[in-house]
C-alpha cells in the first residue's frame, strides 16, 4: 500500500496557502462575493469548516456522521447552504480560528488512522488517504473562488496532481449523474504539470483523448471555470462529451460556471 504521508503534506500546504490568503481580510473583504452564487469570502471558509467537521466525525464517530447523513438526506438541496450560512454569520476571526482548529484535529486524526480501514462518507466509505485527497480538492477548489473574488492570481503547484487523479477516476460518475451510460474502453489523458512534468492516464493508443494544462483540467473538473475559458482538448466524440460534463465531486450535476463571454 502506498505511504499516504505526502498527500496529508501536501493537504496541508494547501489550507495554509489559503489561510495565508485571508489572514489579514478585513470585514469587508470576508464579505466580498465570490463566483458562487450567494456566497461571500465568508461562506467559502465556513463551508470548508464544515466539511472539514463533517469528515473528523466520520473519521472518530461514525455514529454522528451518521446523524449528519440524516440531516443532509432530509435536506439535500439545502443542508451544504446551510452549513456555509451559518459559519458565515460567525465574525471572521471566529470563523478563521473555527477553521484552523477543525482541519488541524482533521488531519491528526487521518495521520493516526490505520492505513486500511475506510470511514464513511456521503458517497462510497473512504480511506485516510482518499479522504485527504478530497479535502485537498475542495480546499484547492473554494480557495480558487477566493481568489477570483479578492483579484489574486495563485501560482499552480504540483499539488494539483490530486485533483488530476480524482477528476479522472470520476470519469465514469459524471457521464452517471447526467444518466448516460459510461464509454466501456479507457481514455488517454495527457495533461502537463506545473512542474513541466507530463502526468499521463490510460492506454497510449487510446482513439479518445484529453490533453492540455493540468490546471485547466482541475479548474473544468471543479467546475470553476467553463470549458470554453480552458485550454483542454478532446478527441473523439465520447472525450469531447465528457469534458462537456466532467465534475470531480460528489452528488449531483453541478450548474458550472457561464463562459467569460457571457459577462461574467
Amino acid at each position: 500500500m502506498a505511504d499516504p504521508t505526502p498527500v496529508f503534506d501536501d493537504l496541508c500546504a494547501e489550507s495554509d496557502e489559503l489561510d495565508r490568503l485571508v489572514a489579514e481580510l478585513s470585514p469587508d473583504q470576508w464579505a466580498l462575493a465570490t463566483p458562487a452564487p450567494r456566497w461571500t469570502v465568508a461562506h467559502q471558509i465556513a463551508h470548508l469548516a464544515w466539511t472539514d467537521h463533517s469528515a473528523l466525525l466520520a473519521v472518530t464517530d461514525g455514529d454522528a456522521f451518521g446523524a449528519l447523513v440524516e440531516k443532509a438526506l432530509a435536506a439535500p438541496e439545502s443542508y451544504v447552504d446551510q452549513g456555509a450560512e451559518a459559519g458565515a454569520e460567525k465574525p471572521p476571526a471566529q470563523l478563521l480560528a473555527d477553521w484552523r482548529t477543525g482541519r488541524a484535529a482533521l488531519l491528526d486524526a487521518l495521520c493516526a488512522a490505520p492505513a486500511k480501514t475506510r470511514f464513511p462518507w456521503y458517497g462510497p466509505p473512504m480511506s485516510a488517504a482518499s479522504m485527504a485527497t478530497g479535502r485537498l480538492m475542495e480546499t484547492w477548489a473554494h480557495g480558487q473562488d477566493v481568489a477570483d473574488a479578492l483579484g489574486v492570481a495563485r501560482p499552480p503547484t504540483d499539488r494539483l496532481r490530486h485533483v488530476v487523479r480524482i477528476g479522472v477516476r470520476a470519469r465514469d460518475f459524471a457521464f452517471a449523474v447526467h444518466g448516460l451510460t459510461p464509454p466501456s474502453e479507457e481514455f488517454r489523458v495527457e495533461l502537463l504539470a506545473p512542474s513541466g512534468e507530463l502526468w499521463v492516464y490510460g492506454p497510449e493508443g487510446a482513439p479518445q483523448r484529453v490533453t492540455g494544462p493540468a490546471q485547466d483540467f482541475c479548474l473544468l473538473v471543479t467546475q470553476r471555470a467553463h470549458r470554453a475559458d480552458l485550454a483542454v482538448a478532446a478527441v473523439g466524440p465520447d472525450a469531447d462529451r465528457w469534458l462537456d460534463i466532467a465534475q470531480a465531486f460528489a452528488g449531483p450535476p453541478g450548474t458550472g460556471r457561464p463562459p467569460k463571454g457571457d459577462g461574467q
